[in-house]
């Protein structure tokens, strides 16, 4: 039997982010891309969500190397946590690269970056596969999508891309080399999906720049931009507007600040000498001759642009006549945060620019037009819509039977599918283990669903210690019950509630001695019982009942 090609969407398939993709052939699995996503509105105190990576762990001696495509950390932010479990090598352009080994050293990570410059156009061999790198536009610098040959076709990943006609730093998609992919064959396309159900085409980024200008020329004050850290045409476009006005430039946010020296010192962005002031020299400015740079433009709390808007920053304070452009849509989840920045912004007396139509922003993906575009000239037997979610993929699925593909050929996968393909013929064949690893402070999977529901029953109604000490041989009440409440009642305004507890507590006890309860365990389940549905009787509340057994 011929050896298959197997291709494993690890994160990315019905959700924005954590986009992850594994191929395996025999013996040897390459990986293209290690992101990761922002936490839900239920995931109480997670900082980061990465992909679940047991698949490769278990596999480990199989991994030959990550391609990444880009530097967004939808795409290279789980980065850091894998490269801990996978010594292999990390391949991707030189900028994409650059912003990885920063974000690394901001996470104070120990982990060594085996880091491996490729050139779009060059071809990486790693075992079985013949990885190229190709150009595409992004809302990023320096990106490629991929075509990955095994010994069964070619397969064509585009990571994130659109069909920019004039794009800021004159580096168009390749659709010569595209063409010539389509002309061989071509075995699968994974296409991006974010924006599968915009119709018409996605406006150029170069548009930005006329907004931005217009802006700068109008604005009686500081001028403050909000954007991904990681979107360097915008920042080019920043600069230029900024250069035509006589403004300077300031810069706030770590990760804004790590990615324009990155790309300054490698080259990706021009930026006139003297342009760039520190924020201490912004204050000896004239407010009109003034531009910052920030973070925040997803309104994360402990962004720049947050901490502006709280009042809370050491260094930048909003003054009516500031304007502050929020250069970015919100990611799904985000919204919440966002309105509430902007809301924030306008208090302090800002004149606060957001709405997409106002011409501050245009995304990076292909809407429809564009993604039929590359469906017809990339000519894939089989499709595999990805990076999206599931309405997305959706969409994508229904573009490419309208230009001819068979539905019998699309596959609109999850995450952990196992996609089996031969030169003729694909076919989903099981499931791997997939899903979210949660990152708190350090800890790194050590939070699960039992630990969030504890946190959401916490948030909603509290939590109620009983404190009791029993006698080790006889189980009897020697002192207490002692009751603590946080963040269920006032204790001082409910002392009568207390005391019924205390008694409900006592009764317990007593009962559990009268039938010659010894085990500690059990004792605490019936007292923890006993109080829950007194106070659900009481309250309507559920607060987390935690009783603690003294032994004298």
């Amino acid at each position: 039997m011929p050896e298959k090609l197997r291709v494993v969407p690890l994160g990315g398939l019905g959700e924005i982010g954590k986009n992850m993709t594994a191929f395996e052939f025999g013996n040897e699995i390459i990986v293209v891309d290690a992101g990761l996503a922002f936490p839900e509105a239920e995931m109480l105190g997670v900082d980061l969500v990465i992909p679940d990576i047991s698949f490769l762990l278990e596999n480990r001696d199989k991994v030959r190397g990550i391609f990444l495509t880009h530097g967004h950390e939808d795409h290279i932010g789980g980065l850091p946590y894998v490269v801990r479990e996978l010594d292999v090598p990390v391949y991707g352009t030189r900028l994409t690269l650059g912003v990885a080994r920063a974000k690394m050293a901001d996470q104070g990570s120990n982990a060594f970056l085996d880091a491996r410059v490729v050139t779009v156009g060059q071809t990486v061999r790693c075992g079985a596969f013949r990885v190229e790198f190709f150009r595409v536009n992004h809302s990023a610098a320096d990106c490629a999508g991929l075509a990955i040959h095994t010994p069964v076709g070619t397969v064509i990943h585009t990571g994130d891309f659109k069909l920019d006609q004039t794009p800021v730093d004159g580096n168009l998609t390749d659709f010569h080399r595209l063409a010539e992919f389509g002309a061989n064959g071509v075995l699968l396309l994974l296409s991006d999906s974010t924006n599968a159900d915009r119709p018409g085409y996605t406006p150029s980024e170069k548009l930005v720049g006329g907004t931005l200008n217009r802006i700068m020329v109008n604005a009686p004050g500081r001028v403050l931009v909000a954007s991904f850290a990681s979107h360097v045409p915008r920042i080019q476009q920043v600069i230029d507007a900024a250069a035509s006005n006589g403004r300077k430039v300031g810069v706030v946010g770590r990760s804004m600040e790590t990615v324009v020296q990155v790309a300054n010192e490698l080259g990706y962005l021009r930026i006139p000498q003297g342009l760039l002031v520190t924020v201490e020299e912004l204050d000896l400015l004239p407010r009109s001759r003034v531009v910052i740079l920030t973070t925040g433009s997803q309104g994360e709390p402990m962004s720049a642009l947050t901490r502006i808007a709280n009042d809370d920053h050491r260094k930048v304070r909003i003054e009516p006549g500031d304007v502050v452009l929020i250069a970015a849509t919100p990611v799904p989840g985000n919204e919440t945060m966002v309105t509430r920045t902007i809301d924030n912004l306008f208090r302090r007396g800002a004149d606060v620019i957001y709405e997409p139509s106002a011409g501050v922003h245009v995304s990076g993906h292909a809407s429809q037009e564009e993604l039929k575009l590359m469906l017809n000239v990339v000519k894939p037997r089989f499709f595999l819509p990805v990076h999206g979610e599931y309405r997305h993929l959706v969409h994508h699925a229904h573009l490419a039977e309208s230009v001819g593909i068979p539905s019998k050929n699309i596959f609109i996968g999850e995450n952990g599918m196992v996609l089996e393909l031969t030169p003729n013929e694909a076919h989903v064949t099981g499931r791997v283990t997939a899903g979210n690893v949660l990152v708190d402070g350090l800890g790194v999977g050590d939070v699960g669903t039992v630990v969030l529901r504890d946190r959401k029953q916490l948030s909603e109604d509290g939590i109620f210690i009983v404190v009791v000490a029993l006698n080790t041989e006889t189980a009897q009440l020697i002192s207490g019950p002692d009751v603590i409440s946080r963040g269920f009642i006032y204790m001082r305004e409910s002392e009568a509630l207390l005391e019924e507890s205390k008694e409900k507590v006592k009764a317990a006890l007593s009962d559990c001695g009268a039938k010659k309860v010894s085990d500690w365990s059990t004792i605490k389940s019936v007292v923890k019982d006993t109080l829950s549905r007194f106070l659900y009787e009481r309250t309507g509340r559920r607060p987390m009942i935690l009783p603690i057994i003294v032994e004298v």
